[in-house]
């Protein structure tokens, strides 16, 4: 368990360092005369090693239910780790041009097909050497290596950028946690190369039980497809709205909308995680003596019923003085939402380059949006495409020293005070938010080994996470953009996991199986069941 768990923490630690550092690589890779739309195209290729992680997972669940669970963990940590030390080599726009972020599409590709093909290899991993009735308990080790890595990159983030300086950080300091990823490779080699094979694999080899083609048996065969697509809609998409949105947009969200600085965001989020862990641990004991279910659809309608008063809860926290200005001084923005000059579409949000983002409507929106005010529509000034109005002061189209001028002398200010900060309450907010996404996901990986039979499990398992992860979490911040920019709202991107969180509540509730089918709650035992044949 330690090796496997080890090694899959190194792989979320290389795949989660890209995006803790976008914002740093925005302004190196993609061109920088913009930088909200250089922003938008680093997102876009986070979002590009989230969305291919379905591929991966059907390629190497493919694989590792025909020929082996321990063999894919090798190729899987190779990918990753190698992809992510070439990251902190890539050429910069002004060196390279566009083969700068070519390169990094690239990388991320190869990053979301690895960590496509391991999470599935090592739940299964594990779960096939364990008790059933410790099973919770020892895989919600696992499930806490994603919170570890991204305690990991963040730790290293801090320690470099203090012992770097922020300049020197911005500049070139930002590709040593990159190259550090070459250390974790080594070990991580080292590691999975001593593992031996799953015994459950190994008695259906043995036996002659092995699918010859696990991915169609998986996805023709009714009763297991169903089981896939509850699996999808209700804790696989559930998981991914709490995590992502309570562990990872909220660090963008600090940092943008509330302009908290870097560093505290960091070293609360580490002192948050660090609590969370022996959460993770906890919540997987319980489920091996209450069950699983309805741990995980609490944790769901706690997403939908909370996310959003404890976000709004973080800007009065972090940024007093903003929610003052708000509430004294608020901006309109006169501009037409049906008019071609204002358009701004979802596919501006995911390609940096596209038209909508050289209109001067929506650079002022994206501007407004990027130092976290709120802005409510009004009819267009003498047919302008953009005008925006504060403090009695109306600047017409768009200029940014004009508008910083403006936001600035109407009481906005630029960065949070430190000495206003209630760090304390963001402390526990996100504590709060930390032990709702435990809920959700400390003992999602054993209760989907105990859904699939052993000859398909690594595809089962792998094909439906990754899609729940990688489409609804990979979106995840180009949706909350778009909503943001639609409506004037710092907080109307949250819509987006509030509202899936509720769907998959509900789907769960009335369909998800509150036990393990029949057989699946065995380990090396299961090859022998009807529904492993």
């Amino acid at each position: 368990m330690l090796a496997s768990t080890l090694g899959t923490l190194f792989e979320w630690y290389d795949f989660f360092i890209y995006g803790s550092l976008a914002v740093f690589m925005s302004a190196i890779v993609f061109p920088p005369d913009n930088p909200m739309v250089s922003l938008l195209g680093a997102l876009a290729a986070l979002a590009v090693g989230f969305v291919i992680r379905p591929l991966g997972g059907a390629i190497f669940g493919y694989l590792g239910d025909r020929f082996g669970r321990k063999y894919m963990f090798l190729v899987t940590v190779v990918m990753m780790g190698a992809s992510t030390v070439l990251l902190g080599c890539l050429p910069s726009y002004s060196t390279a041009g566009n083969l700068s972020w070519i390169l990094l599409l690239v990388l991320r590709v190869i990053q979301g097909l690895a960590v496509g093909g391991e999470y599935g290899g090592a739940v299964v991993y594990i779960s096939e050497h364990c008790s059933p009735k410790r099973r919770g308990l020892l895989t919600s080790w696992l499930q806490s290596t994603c919170m570890l890595g991204l305690l990991a990159c963040t730790v290293v983030i801090v320690l470099c950028r203090t012992a770097i300086g922020p300049d020197d950080f911005k500049a070139w300091g930002w590709r040593v946690p990159f190259l550090a990823s070459i250390v974790l490779l080594s070990i991580s080699v080292y590691i999975r190369a001593r593992l031996h094979e799953s015994p459950v694999f190994s008695r259906m080899k043995s036996q002659g039980r092995l699918s010859k083609n696990p991915l169609r048996e998986a996805l023709s065969q009714w009763s297991n497809l169903k089981l896939i697509l509850i699996a999808l809609f209700s804790i696989n998409a559930g998981t991914v709205a709490s995590f992502y949105t309570g562990q990872f947009y909220v660090v963008i969200f600090l940092q943008q909308a509330v302009a908290v600085d870097q560093s505290l965001v960091y070293n609360l989020l580490s002192i948050a995680f660090l609590i969370g862990v022996p959460t993770y641990v906890f919540l997987g004991w319980l489920s091996d003596r209450i069950g699983r279910k309805w741990i995980m659809i609490a944790g769901i309608f706690l997403t939908a019923l909370t996310f959003r008063p404890m976000f709004e809860s973080l800007i009065s926290a972090g940024n007093p003085a903003l929610v003052e200005a708000t509430i004294a001084k608020p901006v309109t923005l006169h501009a037409s939402t049906n008019s071609g000059d204002c358009s701004f579409s979802l596919g501006a949000a995911l390609l940096s380059s596209h038209p909508d983002n050289k209109k001067a409507c929506v650079k002022a929106k994206q501007y407004l949006v990027q130092h976290g005010v709120n802005f409510t529509y009004v009819p267009p000034v003498n047919g302008l495409p953009v005008a925006m109005s504060v403090n009695g002061q109306t600047i017409s189209g768009f200029d940014a020293k004009a508008y910083g001028a403006a936001l600035q002398s109407a009481g906005y200010p630029e960065k949070a005070d430190p000495a206003r900060i209630n760090r304390t309450k963001i402390l526990l907010i996100l504590i709060a938010m930390t032990v709702i996404a435990a809920m959700t996901y400390a003992s999602l990986a054993a209760y989907l080994v105990e859904l699939f039979p052993a000859r398909i499990r690594y595809t089962a398992i792998s094909f439906p996470y990754h899609i729940g992860a990688g489409i609804f979490g990979g979106l995840l911040p180009f949706i909350a953009t778009y909503l943001t920019l639609s409506v004037g709202d710092v907080l109307a991107g949250l819509w987006y996991p509030i509202g899936l969180s509720a769907i998959c509540g509900v789907v769960g509730t009335i369909f998800l199986p509150s036990g393990p089918r029949t057989g699946m709650a065995m380990s090396a035992a299961d090859v022998n069941t009807p529904t492993a044949q």
